[in-house]
């Protein structure tokens, strides 16, 4: 918990804590575990390359699936894409290597994400994306443990 959060945290303690309500420690309890990782390392590790790319002949579109059997590719080819075999496998170093992923799991096994994107490969810095995209992820805990809290009180 940053320094904002912990103030934050004692304000409403000395304020408005008179019932139950979700805290800091309730959310960093429920996460089992983490995982970090850019978009560039999702497109590495997804292994050899099975890859096509659909074209829209109308509007020149293009989309890259790096998977074999998706949505992604019925979807497009509903659409009016058509399925070409991928000349070239795109480089995701550049803009790809700026997107980074948190994904928390919590105990009972469901996930939510987090991102960070820097818009400039300078400014780039894994650390600060990596907290970011936790914090991003931490804040769509707390509505589901606030949706739990509120079935049990409104049980009682």
């Amino acid at each position: 918990m940053n320094p904002t959060d912990q103030s934050l945290e004692a304000e409403i303690q000395a304020k408005a804590d008179k019932a139950p309500r979700v805290k800091p420690a309730d959310v960093e309890s429920e996460i089992a575990s983490e995982f970090y990782f850019t978009a560039a390392d999702g497109v590495a590790g997804a292994g050899p390359v099975i890859a096509a790319e659909f074209w829209h002949r109308t509007n020149g579109h293009a989309i890259v699936d790096y998977s074999e059997h998706t949505y992604v590719g019925q979807l497009s080819e509903e659409k009016g894409y058509e399925r070409r075999p991928l000349v070239h496998r795109p480089n995701p170093t550049a803009p790809l290597g700026l997107l980074t992923f948190c994904v928390l799991v919590l105990r009972n096994g469901f996930t939510v994400t987090g991102e960070s994107a820097c818009a400039s490969p300078e400014n780039f810095d894994a650390e600060i994306g990596r907290r970011i995209a936790r914090e991003n992820a931490i804040n769509k805990v707390w509505p589901l443990l606030g949706f739990r809290l509120r079935d049990k009180l409104a049980a009682a």
